[in-house]
C-alpha cells in the first residue's frame, strides 16, 4: 500500500498600495492647501477681502493641527492596539516645555528684568540656571530632546506597566495618575518650570521674531506638513507586519502569545512612538499659541484627546484627525456664539456619537457608502 502525501501551498494576500489614487490625490490637495493656498490667502490677499485668511484663523488652524497629531497618536495606541491612555497630555506638555525652555532662552536680555535668566527665575531670586536647562540654548539639542524626553518617560513607564501586565481600566487609571502627578510637580516653583504661569512672552525663534506674519505662516506650514507626514507614516506602520501584530494583540492578546509572539516589545514600541508624536505636537503648539503651563497636563486635556479619537472614529487614522478638527472647531465657535451653553452642546455631541455612531463619524460615512452600493 502506497501512501501519497499531498502538500498544499496557500499564498497570503499581498498588501495593496499605501494609498489609492484618490487617496494620493487628497494628500496632494491637502499639501497644496497648507503650503500654497493658505499662505497666499493670508499674506497676499488684502485684509478687507472675503477671501483673506486672518492671522487669528491661521493660529487656530495651526493649533488644531497640533491636536490632530495627538489624536492620530492616540489612534495608534487605542484604536489599533486596544490600550486606552488617559495620560497622553503629559507627553504633549513635555514636548511643549522643551520647546518653551528654548524660547525662553531666546528672549535674552529683552525681558522685564534685563537679565540673561528668564524673568520668573529673577523674580524668585535664582542666581543661575538649574542643571536641566543646560542644553536649552541649542536649537539642535532642543529638537533631539523633544523626541528623547517624552520617549524616555514613556519607555520607562510602559516597560514596567506592560511587564506587569496591567491592562484595561487599570492601565487608564494609572496613566491618568501619572499625568496628574506630573502636573502637581510642574506647578511647584522650585522645579524651575515657571510654576503656575509656566512659560510665555516669547520673542524669537532662531533669531527671527516669533510674532511676525511670516513666522506664523512658517510654523503653520511646518505643522501641516508634519501632520501629513505622520499620517502617511502611521498608515504604513499599521499595514506592515508590525501593525498586524498590534491589531492581533488588540483583538486577542492571549492567542498572540500562544502563537509565539511576546506582546511586550510590540506594545512598548507603539506606546513610545505614540508618546513621541504627542511630544512633537506639543513642541509645534507652543510657539503658535505663545504659552505653556502645567494645565496642559491636566487629566481633562488627556481625556479630550481620547474624545477627539472616539468622535472621529477609532482604527481609521483619518477619523481622529476629523474628530480633532470638528470638536475643536465647534468648541471655538460655540464659546463665542453660545458661551453659556457650549458645554451642553459638546456633551450632546459626545452622547450622540456614543449612542448612534459607535464607530465615529468616519465609520458612519463608510456605512452609508456601503448601504448606497
Amino acid at each position: 500500500m502506497t501512501t501519497t502525501t499531498l502538500s498544499s501551498h496557500a499564498d497570503l494576500p499581498s498588501r495593496g498600495p499605501l494609498l489609492t489614487r484618490g487617496g494620493w490625490g487628497s494628500i496632494l490637495i491637502a499639501l497644496l492647501v497648507v503650503c500654497a493656498v493658505a499662505p497666499v490667502l493670508n499674506l497676499l490677499v488684502p485684509e478687507g477681502s472675503p477671501l483673506h485668511l486672518s492671522d487669528y484663523m491661521v493660529g487656530l488652524l495651526g493649533k488644531i493641527m497640533c491636536y490632530a497629531i495627538c489624536a492620530l497618536a492616540m489612534d495608534l495606541i487605542w484604536g489599533y492596539t486596544g490600550i486606552l491612555s488617559l495620560g497622553h497630555g503629559l507627553f504633549f506638555a513635555l514636548g511643549g516645555y522643551v520647546m518653551g525652555m528654548y524660547l525662553m532662552r531666546q528672549i535674552g536680555t529683552d525681558g522685564n528684568y534685563k537679565s540673561e535668566l528668564p524673568d520668573f527665575m529673577v523674580f524668585l531670586d535664582w542666581k543661575e540656571l538649574p542643571w536641566h536647562w543646560a542644553l536649552s540654548d541649542s536649537f539642535i539639542a532642543t529638537l533631539a530632546l523633544i523626541v528623547l524626553v517624552p520617549g524616555l518617560v514613556a519607555f520607562v513607564f510602559g516597560y514596567f506597566a506592560f511587564r506587569s501586565r496591567i491592562k484595561g481600566v487599570y492601565f487608564s487609571i494609572i496613566t491618568q495618575a501619572l499625568t496628574f502627578a506630573a502636573m502637581l510637580l510642574f506647578f511647584r516653583n522650585e522645579t524651575g518650570f515657571g510654576g503656575n504661569n509656566g512659560f510665555t512672552d516669547f520673542k524669537r525663534i532662531l533669531g527671527v521674531p516669533i510674532t511676525t506674519q511670516g513666522m506664523r505662516m512658517t510654523l503653520f506650514i511646518i505643522t501641516g506638513v508634519t501632520l501629513l507626514g505622520f499620517f502617511l507614516w502611521a498608515r504604513w506602520l499599521v499595514r506592515s507586519k508590525f501593525g498586524r501584530v498590534l491589531q492581533a494583540i488588540r483583538d486577542a492578546e492571549s492567542r498572540v502569545m500562544f502563537c509565539g509572539y511576546d506582546p511586550l516589545p510590540y506594545k512598548l514600541t507603539i506606546w513610545t512612538i505614540s508618546a513621541v508624536m504627542c511630544g512633537v505636537a506639543g513642541a509645534l503648539y507652543v510657539p503658535q499659541v505663545g504659552i505653556i503651563n502645567p494645565r496642559e497636563m491636566s487629566p481633562a486635556s488627556s481625556i479630550e484627546i481620547a474624545v477627539w479619537t472616539a468622535v472621529g472614529g477609532r482604527a481609521s487614522l483619518l477619523g481622529p484627525i476629523v474628530g480633532a478638527f470638528l470638536v475643536n472647531g465647534a468648541k471655538s465657535w460655540l464659546t463665542v456664539t453660545f458661551p453659556e451653553f457650549w458645554l451642553y452642546c459638546l456633551g450632546a455631541l459626545f452622547i450622540a456619537v456614543t449612542l448612534f455612531m459607535p464607530e465615529g463619524i468616519v465609520g458612519l460615512v463608510r456605512k452609508m457608502r456601503r448601504a448606497g452600493k
